[in-house]
């Protein structure tokens, strides 16, 4: 299991650098000069050797990204040209919205979409399978704008008079505030050191902050302003999840070893769950890893529509300023996010199927 792990952490490395190549070098093909987008087309020539030569720009691009890595080694990924701040402070401050935005998304996705893959195999060829599929089509086919702009319509708009109205922006609601539970407790930390940030980073995941502070308010409030969001972007996942379900359990149903169980007189429930479906995992919980990556596209458009102060709309907004520092931070910290769920992913197998222990 350990050298499985080491092993599988070594692969990892040349991922990270190859996506730390690919993003440095796109981020620089961006049409556009960086002193134009912030400064505006009338920069004079000396302004922007001043600002280029300011934020490291005048040099070749291979010292360039020989100082960038030399940066990101110690844990700097520099300041943003946009906003003069650290891009790590900014990190503290968006990705908790996008991580309770997917986590919830992808929560939403798996409690709906293996349950209906399940029905929709053991029902197969019947009018739930079929309204399952027809279900699963519409979703991996209709686009996250769409369905994030018809829900704040229906719920924010046409049920405003009802008990089902939801916020259709924000995190909360005008004049409620997340109290950071580090003030809560009168801890004593200063500014710009490492315990800060990693305290306001989890103060920021105002529903993890709301539970431990024990404000119930803001966590109803919280969770109320994410079922929107949560919703919309959880559909795609939900339907290729469902069809996975499905297909897998459908293959594993076949088998040989399936049909003796069923000879044998066991229960179908334990057919089902105990031999199809725990055999059927593989399939579905690499799809499950996959989809929390594309999660992070889908929460460009998502936050944008529904007003989130999150990664993705930070790094839409900063591909349009050419804000280098954030596009290259941002990115990175995606990938790595990436990287560590399809590492949990893998070490998953050895518990699911031991014979992967031995290879």
């Amino acid at each position: 299991m350990i050298q499985y792990t080491i092993r599988r952490l070594f692969l990892a490395i040349p991922v990270l650098l190859g996506i730390l190549i690919v993003t440095f070098g796109l981020a620089r093909m961006i049409p556009g000069d960086p002193c134009k987008a912030m400064l505006g087309e009338k920069a004079t020539e000396q302004v922007c050797e001043r600002f280029n030569e300011r934020y490291g720009l005048d040099k070749p691009i291979p010292v360039q990204f020989g100082i960038y890595i030399g940066d990101i080694l110690r844990g700097d990924f520099g300041d943003s040209i946009r906003f003069r701040r650290p891009v790590t402070l900014i990190l503290v401050e968006r990705l908790p919205t996008t991580l309770e935005l997917g986590g919830i998304a992808i929560i939403i996705a798996i409690i709906i979409g293996i349950p209906a893959g399940i029905i929709s195999a053991v029902k197969r060829n019947s009018i739930a399978d079929v309204l399952t599929m027809i279900g699963a089509n519409m979703g991996v086919s209709m686009p996250v704008y769409w369905l994030g702009l018809m829900l704040a319509y229906v719920f924010a708009l046409m049920l405003k008079d009802t008990p089902f109205w939801l916020p259709p922006t924000g995190r909360l609601t005008a004049g409620m505030v997340a109290v950071p539970f580090y003030e809560v407790w009168n801890m004593s930390l200063e500014k710009e050191t490492f315990m800060f940030k990693f305290m306001e980073f989890f103060a920021n995941m105002y529903i993890f902050n709301s539970i431990i502070t024990g404000d119930w308010a803001v966590l109803k409030d919280t969770i109320k302003h994410l079922i929107l969001p949560s919703l919309a972007l959880s559909t795609i996942p939900m339907a290729i999840i469902a069809r996975m379900t499905r297909s897998s359990m459908l293959e594993i149903t076949r088998q040989d070893y399936i049909r003796a169980v069923r000879a044998k007189g066991l229960q179908e429930k334990l057919v089902v769950f105990k031999h199809t479906l725990r055999n059927a995992l593989l399939p579905i919980i690499t799809v499950i890893g996959l989809q929390v990556g594309t999660l992070f596209a889908g929460a460009v458009l998502t936050e944008t529509i529904f007003g989130l102060a999150g990664v993705g709309r930070m790094l839409f907004e900063a591909i349009t300023a050419r804000d280098f520092p954030i596009i290259q931070g941002f990115t990175i910290v995606i990938a790595m996010g990436y990287v560590f769920v399809n590492l949990l992913v893998d070490l998953s197998y050895v518990f699911i199927d031991p014979r992967i222990r031995l290879e």
